[in-house]
C-alpha cells in the first residue's frame, strides 16, 4: 500500500514547541510529511515583516526533524493547490487559525485544521525576547 502523504505549510520562524507539536500531530495522520516553508518574501507579504531567521535556516531546522520527510519553499499562498498536487498529498494540515481558508481544496485532498498549542505564538516569543 502506498504511504499516506500529508502536507502542511508555515513560516516556522523562531521555532518553538507549538511548531513542533503541530508537525508531530500532522505526521501522526500519515506516513510521509511534506512541509512548505514560507520564503522570506512570502512571510513579508503575509505578516508585514521579514522573518527573524532566513528561509534557508528555517528550512534546515525543519529538515532536521525526524517527523519531517521533505521540505520545500512556498512562494505564494495562491499556489496551495499546485503544491498539494506536486507533493501528491492526500491530507492538508493547517493550524485552526486558518480554519476555512483552504476548504476549497477539499476536491483534491482531506483538510484538517489542528488546534494551536495554548499560550504560545511566534509573535509572543519575539515580544518576550525583546523585553
Amino acid at each position: 500500500m502506498a504511504p499516506k502523504r500529508i502536507i502542511t505549510f508555515g513560516s516556522f520562524d523562531v521555532f518553538h514547541i507549538g511548531h513542533l507539536r503541530l508537525l508531530e500531530r500532522a505526521r501522526q495522520l500519515g506516513d510521509f510529511l511534506s512541509v512548505g516553508v514560507s520564503t522570506d518574501a512570502l512571510s513579508r507579504r503575509k505578516k508585514g515583516v521579514y522573518p527573524v531567521f532566513p528561509q534557508d535556516q528555517r528550512a534546515a531546522i525543519l529538515a532536521a526533524l525526524r517527523v519531517v520527510d521533505h521540505v520545500f519553499f512556498e512562494e505564494s499562498l495562491e499556489q496551495k493547490r499546485d503544491y498539494v498536487l506536486a507533493e501528491r498529498a492526500q491530507v492538508l494540515v493547517m493550524g485552526d487559525d486558518w480554519r476555512g481558508r483552504f476548504d476549497h481544496l477539499a476536491d483534491i485532498c482531506e483538510i484538517v485544521y489542528l488546534p494551536r498549542t495554548p499560550a504560545i505564538s511566534t509573535t509572543a516569543v519575539i515580544e518576550k525576547i525583546r523585553v
